[in-house]
């Protein structure tokens, strides 16, 4: 599966994304009665030159589509920045990306056009979100002058949310993968911690169907319980 991630990426790399129209951007769209059957989630990772939004930037963003509670692998997003000034001496044996990659990336306000037009607007999820949210919200208010909010779940609320009692060592993603029987091609590789990530929004989902959570809404009020119910064992 990441070797069709990998050519698809290949084939993409140093071409122009296409034509942007700026002026009518898709519209974010807001938890209500969609059913989740019929939703088109975005399930997002971010590649970064390190932890602090205040200085660190974004260098890779990798993205995968659920709908009609599937992951269709012909509607992905996968692309390297082009930011070649950046140093990431510190991360590159994390992340993998070197100075090369940076330098034939996509032109950073070409790609952030492209995924914006890519989500059309649908809601976000991510593990440990508010990570990726605050990367991605400064940077394309950086590159573009967009400030839209868009709708983000977080898939470390989300998992312990529909399995309380779930026995894992902690609280990562790889605690979570590993006890559903999920693998990452390659970790701290966006694409495919996007993809691992999603396929656990799927088990999520998978269980919200038995427990009578049907529509966006319903899940974002189950996400907002968790978050209080959490802050409440946090002050206990």
């Amino acid at each position: 599966m990441f070797d069709y991630i990998k050519q698809w990426l290949a084939e993409r790399r140093g071409t122009t994304l296409g034509n942007h129209d700026t002026d009518n951007l898709p519209e974010p769209k807001t938890a209500g009665d969609q059913p989740l059957s019929k939703c088109r989630l975005i399930v997002l990772d971010l590649e970064t030159t390190g932890l602090n939004p205040q200085k660190d930037e974004v260098i890779a963003i990798g993205a995968v589509a659920i709908e009609a509670n599937a992951i269709h692998l012909n509607d992905q997003f996968d692309l390297i920045l082009r930011r070649p000034e950046l140093d990431i001496r510190e991360t590159v044996l994390i992340h993998g990306i070197g100075t090369e990659a940076l330098a034939d990336g996509h032109e950073t306000e070409d790609a952030l056009l492209h995924l914006l037009e890519w989500m059309n607007g649908d809601p976000i999820l991510a593990y440990h979100s508010a990570f990726d949210q605050r990367f991605l919200e400064k940077t394309l208010k950086a590159e573009l002058g967009y400030t839209t909010p868009h709708l983000w779940m977080d898939v470390a609320e989300l998992m312990p949310a529909f399995f309380p009692k779930a026995d894992i060592k902690g609280k990562g993603l790889d605690d979570w993968s590993e006890l559903f029987g999920l693998e990452a091609s390659e970790r701290h590789h966006a694409a495919a911690d996007a993809l691992v990530t999603a396929e656990l929004v799927l088990v999520a989902l998978n269980q919200a169907r038995k427990t009578k959570v049907n529509t966006l809404k319903e899940l974002t009020d189950k996400l907002h319980y968790q978050r209080r119910l959490q802050n409440m064992k946090r002050l206990q």
